[in-house]
């Protein structure tokens, strides 16, 4: 038996061909185009744009079955890319394609074959009216989590009770053509090649319903996650900041130079007199830094100086602070 191979970063893209021809759809999907000479996966993929960890995790995934977990450094507008490239390059190329074949192939009038041109055309719908659901739901509200906004009525929970196998119809299909359909030489070479493509493509849907299961979805439940949070804070916020009040605005060079001193503990003159400017500037800022921050007194302005960074918490005498 061979010895699966994980593949990393710094392997030859040409390599990865070469071992698993089937990764050239995958390579169209993320974006990848031919032409790539020498270069390993990390300088192909960074010269196309993806990223390289999700990409290895997509492709060692469909190769050796190894399943990421909760990864949280899978880029989940990588896969998003990927999956709606995966869905443009089936429902207008590979179904088109393959029922071209199907057609080539058959006996016009045939009654069993007109009877297979509908089992396919109804395996092709249900591929496609899933797949559009996708499309029109599911993408839109990832793309709405990645630019930090969630629907409050759907989850990626929601769209797991739509995914459903759609391969009854092309099992069907297959046992069809295999038991029933004798041909001449020609016409038999014809649904040969027809039937194999059938066989690849089952492969194929196969592995990208598994990657959107095993990668995809828990990507996004981790994107969910995320952004839960980030509304807990912006709620925080406003809960904070009530009754009208503001959120801090951002402070100048100069007003944080004033909190620095104030934090070591200057008068105002002394402040002054270590600037260069005059008393009353000193006032005027120490009122617009209060505004700001809505901070009024010296322990204050010190936790806010620490927690900001302007100055070290070891230099500070927390004694002098009242």
């Amino acid at each position: 038996m061979k010895e699966q191979k994980i593949y990393e970063a710094d392997d030859k893209m040409i390599s990865l061909i070469g071992d698993n021809y089937n990764l050239l759809q995958a390579l169209g999907a993320f974006g990848i185009s031919l032409g790539f000479g020498d270069k390993t996966v990390r300088e192909t993929c960074e010269a196309g744009g993806v990223d390289t960890h999700t990409f290895l995790a997509v492709v060692n995934y469909a190769i050796n079955g190894i399943e990421v977990g909760n990864d949280q450094h899978i880029s989940v507008a990588t896969l998003l890319q990927y999956l709606d490239a995966s869905h443009a390059y089936f429902i207008d190329f590979q179904l088109p394609y393959i029922r071209r074949e199907l057609e080539e192939s058959l006996s016009e009038g045939n009654s069993l074959a007109q009877l297979i041109m509908r089992l396919y055309d109804e395996y092709a719908c249900e591929i496609r009216r899933h797949m559009n659901y996708e499309q029109q739901t599911l993408f839109p509200y990832v793309k709405a989590l990645l630019d930090g906004r969630q629907a409050s009525d759907y989850n990626v929970e929601t769209f797991s009770k739509h995914h459903d196998a759609v391969d009854q119809r092309l099992h069907e299909l297959k046992i069809l053509i295999i038991k029933y359909l004798p041909q001449d030489g020609m016409h038999n070479n014809q649904l040969m090649a027809a039937l194999h493509d059938i066989y690849e493509n089952e492969v194929w849907i196969r592995q990208h319903v598994m990657v959107e299961e095993h990668i995809f979805l828990p990507a996004v439940r981790h994107l969910e996650h995320q952004t839960k949070r980030g509304n807990v804070t912006r709620n925080i916020s406003k809960m904070v900041f009530k009754d009208g009040a503001k959120a801090p605005q951002s402070l100048s060079s100069r007003e944080k130079d004033i909190i620095i001193a104030l934090v070591q503990g200057m008068a105002n003159k002394e402040i002054a007199a270590h600037l260069g400017i005059s008393t009353n500037t000193v006032i005027t800022h120490r009122r617009n830094i209060a505004q700001k921050l809505q901070i009024h007194s010296p322990s204050g302005l010190t936790i806010y100086a620490i927690v900001n960074r302007l100055i070290d918490i070891n230099s500070v005498n927390i004694d002098n602070k009242r």
